[in-house]
């Protein structure tokens, strides 16, 4: 029995561009005088780079990288779900999906290469610095 093994090429954002994403994050919290905490996932959700500012609140870690992830798999910016799926998604996920503004996919020529989530200030300012961090970049902010 003869098998045919095939791949294929996958983008993803690269941890160079992740810390730099993140310092730039971080200069923009500072902006805010509030101190944040960023989690960058590639697109099936892996961890590439994670760092929380001297004084962040320690449950923003789980809460950044749910929103990293929840954008990285859905393709858009959290905060989209209908209230109905905003407490379904993310019972059904085991926790893994979020609705809570703050997390952005990161897309470059209209491929999500992964997901951004900031954590530590209103949801106002987490999306705010998310959006600035990745228009820094030249990302497209969807």
């Amino acid at each position: 029995m003869n098998f045919k093994i095939e791949a294929y090429k996958r983008s993803v954002v690269t941890a160079a561009a992740s810390l730099d994403i993140i310092q730039c994050s971080f200069a923009e919290a500072n902006k805010l005088e509030i101190a944040i905490t960023v989690s960058v996932v590639g697109p099936s959700l892996e961890p590439i780079a994670f760092a929380s500012m001297d004084g962040a609140n320690p449950h923003s870690r789980e809460t950044s990288r749910k929103k990293a992830q929840t954008a990285a798999s859905t393709r858009r910016p959290t905060g989209w779900m209908s209230p109905e799926l905003a407490i379904e998604l993310p019972l059904a996920s085991s926790g893994l999906l979020t609705n809570v503004p703050g997390g952005f996919p990161i897309t470059i020529d209209g491929v999500v290469i992964g997901g951004l989530g900031i954590a530590g200030g209103t949801v106002e300012q987490d999306a705010e610095i998310a959006q600035a961090a990745l228009a820094a970049f030249c990302v497209a902010v969807s």
